[in-house]
């Protein structure tokens, strides 16, 4: 998170939330959109699964890794044209990234996460700014708007290729491409609602990074290593579960629209996990509780019998609702103040989602050695365990120490 000038700009109430959660929607689709075509992808350009796994990798690793570019635009545009910025190279990227060959996908794929990352950065600090008495709500808004863009790019993106596909018979180009590009239009849309906040914006002094301390401190670790670990979980499944499903019997469109639900079943623990917890001495049980689902979830769509599959599709959407806001949840637990919080938020971010990317990598590369799912599920049950391990750690009743007045 940003420390953002409470006076960089005034308030402007519906318009501002519009603007934000329009933007929310965004943060999502460039991932979720892949999964569903991965199998067209992989045809029409020859992927191994392993460069399949790196496709669904590579907006993961960028996520964390042009995270520190965040503060810097922040310093030198302010943080509404940084996000104004990032939603115009994220729509540009969208555009050409199918169009341009092997390499200019993989390299669009990678420009498109960088700018979600830097974007998911900066939000949360102007939530924060511009809505200060009702973070909570507004925060909870901000996950299901996220949700519903995962959930909309996942369900649609095969249905609209494959009703494209009749336009694109006979033409160099194939119906995944406009299927992927489709996804340019609401970063579109979110740009031009987002331009009434430039007005009168301005560089916004960022305070130095403080976060030293805390790469010395066990908690923080176990935090930084929950939310990595969880977070690879839910990009495995953005990358890969419907091609799981597909290879078991479903149909593309039915796969994809089962991610969907999953997806959209996360809004319902999203909010409840975290006020469940807030009524218990820590975090441990729910923490617990909230893997558990998701590690049955997901183990059971590789294993259990197909015709039981919606099941286990709410299970783990249930499941991974109550990891990923809990992983934002002890992000503000565990920090004694608001500089600290910045500065684990950033730690707990940047290590995440570049552990993160090695799941998807791995599920393409166990996939590409053995030729099968079924060597998939001891990857799953070593990063599920290990986040359990993690979560009794990081549940407990304990603040990280503080980095207030450290450089």
């Amino acid at each position: 998170m940003v420390l953002l000038s409470t006076s960089a700009i005034p308030r402007r109430g519906v318009l501002t939330l519009v603007a934000l959660l329009l933007v929310a929607l965004n943060l999502r689709p460039a991932l979720t959109s892949v999964a569903p075509v991965l199998g067209s992808i992989g045809e029409a350009l020859a992927l191994s699964p392993s460069l399949q796994g790196i496709l669904t990798t590579l907006p993961v690793l960028f996520l964390g890794l042009a995270a520190p570019l965040a503060p810097r635009m922040v310093r030198r545009i302010g943080p509404e044209r940084s996000v104004f910025a990032a939603l115009l190279v994220l729509a540009v990227a969208l555009l050409v990234r199918p169009y341009i060959g092997t390499a200019g996908l993989f390299l669009g794929t990678a420009v498109a996460g960088g700018c979600i990352g830097v974007i998911g950065v900066l939000l949360p600090g102007i939530v924060k700014r511009d809505f200060p008495r009702r973070v909570s709500i507004m925060t909870g808004l901000y996950t299901v708007a996220l949700n519903l863009g995962a959930s909309a790019a996942a369900g649609t993106t095969e249905p609209l290729r494959q009703l494209l596909d009749d336009a694109w018979q006979g033409a160099a180009q194939g119906p995944w491409q406009g299927a992927l590009a489709f996804w340019l239009l609401p970063a579109v849309i979110a740009a031009l609602f987002w331009l009434p906040q430039l007005k009168g914006t301005k560089p916004t002094r960022v305070p130095a990074r403080r976060g030293a301390r805390l790469r010395h401190d066990p908690l923080a670790w176990q935090v930084s290593l929950f939310m990595g670990l969880q977070s690879s979980l839910a990009y495995i499944v953005f990358g890969w579960l419907p091609t799981i499903l597909q290879d078991r019997g479903l149909t593309a469109v039915t796969a994809g629209l089962a991610l969907s639900v999953s997806i959209l079943l996360q809004v319902t623990t999203a909010i409840l996990a975290p006020w469940i917890s807030s009524r218990m001495r820590d975090q441990r049980t729910v923490l617990i509780g909230v893997m558990t689902l998701t590690l049955t979830g997901l183990l059971s769509c590789l294993y259990a019998p197909i015709e039981s599959i919606w099941l286990w599709i709410v299970v783990l959407g249930l499941g991974q609702g109550g990891t990923f806001s809990m992983a934002l949840t002890l992000l503000a637990l565990r920090a004694p103040d608001a500089t600290t919080a910045a500065s684990l938020s950033a730690m707990a971010q940047g290590i995440g989602y570049t552990l993160a990317a090695l799941g998807p990598l791995l599920i393409g590369v166990l996939h590409d050695w053995s030729g099968g799912w079924n060597v998939v599920g001891f990857l799953v049950s070593a990063i599920g365990l290990t986040a359990l391990v993690m979560a009794l750690g990081a549940g407990r009743d304990r603040q990280v120490a503080s980095t207030q007045g450290t450089q």
